[in-house]
């Protein structure tokens, strides 16, 4: 029988749009982990409007958003000067963690941590702290929008 571990904390170096969140501190919420690269073409079309339409319209009382800009490639093209103007410029409010980059490690440290095969990739994590659903790559908005449901309607 599989042991069910909680969801692990963000391994962050900065945080932009919000003070450091805590998984931990969001229990009993659902909490939604967007990770992408600001240059990767399926966030940038799909998955991060789609994030931005979820954070809009949820209760923060109910959801909580949390973007992790996890760079695995053009490092010198997304540093975090960067990812504040993207962040701007797209008006994406939402809470973003930029993951830690431990050197020597080609992958970020949550990136790493999660086993995420790369962006985009949305995490969902119950109200007890569990991963319940890992997507990757183009999700359609229904299937997003059900899993969500779900995990909202839980007790």
């Amino acid at each position: 029988m599989a042991v069910k571990k909680t969801f692990p904390e963000i391994k962050a170096s900065a945080w932009l749009n919000s003070e450091p969140l805590s998984i931990e501190k969001e229990r009993g919420k659902v909490v939604l982990l967007y990770a992408f690269q600001m240059l990767c073409p399926g966030c940038v079309t799909h998955a991060a409007p789609q994030v931005k339409k979820v954070y809009d319209f949820f209760s923060r009382d109910l959801l909580t958003v949390i973007g992790l800009h996890s760079v695995f490639e053009h490092h010198e093209a997304m540093g975090i000067e960067s990812l504040k103007a993207y962040l701007y410029e797209f008006q994406y409010t939402f809470p973003v963690a930029v993951d830690n980059q431990t050197e020597g490690n080609p992958l970020p440290d949550t990136m790493t941590m999660l086993g995420l095969r790369g962006t985009p990739s949305i995490l969902l994590v119950d109200k007890k702290g569990f991963l319940r659903s890992h997507l990757f790559g183009r999700v359609e908005d229904l299937q997003l929008g059900v899993e969500l449901g779900v995990l909202l309607g839980e007790k």
